[in-house]
């Protein structure tokens, strides 16, 4: 597995990749970079030349996730890194490129996209469907039937009741409580959550 990104959110890939025993693991950056351990940082292939390994993103910034995936997408397989002691339903799906945390709980007929990141102990209640390159961050909470729009963040901790719709490309700030809609390009904070600031269209960053 080629894992994309010498960066801590790649570390704890590595270490997942490691703990699943998948039996090559090699890192690519587009940076010059020191080895990871005992991993050295190779440059990425040309994108048009066709790659045997499957690749998982191991970029934290949604968008830039995005470029590196459509950058790859014609000559690359994107697998996914799943730790094993997540708690995944049976009747949940994971879209390809996607990265499941230690102790991420996903229940049943729950959908999530490519390229997302579900991180440490978060939990994703039934029926939710969280689009591609969404990261739901460390022990936040999804109640059921969440739905996330394209490229959003939910930060570490945040909590969303039940029901609830949040828009592409949205920020919602750790420690969030989430009891009401949010509009596409949105950054909300506090309890309850509020929308303090609104992102101009086509604006990801």
């Amino acid at each position: 597995m080629i894992v994309y990104g010498a960066s801590g959110h790649g570390k704890v890939i590595i270490e997942i990749l490691e703990h699943i025993g998948e039996p090559h693991i090699e890192i690519w950056d587009d940076a010059e970079k020191p080895p990871v351990w005992d991993y050295p940082v190779n440059r990425p292939l040309a994108p048009e030349l066709p790659v045997m390994d499957k690749m998982v993103i191991s970029i934290g910034v949604n968008a830039t996730r995005r470029k590196v995936a459509d950058r790859f997408k014609e000559s690359v397989v994107f697998g996914t890194a799943i730790h094993s002691s997540t708690n995944i339903s049976k009747r949940a799906k994971i879209g390809e490129g996607t990265v499941v945390m230690a102790g991420v709980s996903i229940n049943a007929d729950s959908v999530i996209g490519r390229h997302c990141i579900v991180n440490t102990s978060a939990s994703v209640d039934h029926d939710c469907v969280l689009e591609d390159y969404v990261h739901i961050s460390p022990n936040a909470t999804l109640s059921g039937n969440v739905q996330i729009g394209e490229g959003t963040h939910i930060g570490s901790g945040a909590s969303v009741i039940q029901g609830i719709r949040i828009g592409k490309w949205c920020t919602i700030g750790a420690g969030a409580v989430v009891i009401r809609d949010i509009p596409d390009y949105a950054t909300a904070v506090g309890n309850p959550a509020r929308v303090i600031k609104v992102k101009q269209p086509g604006n990801y960053e």
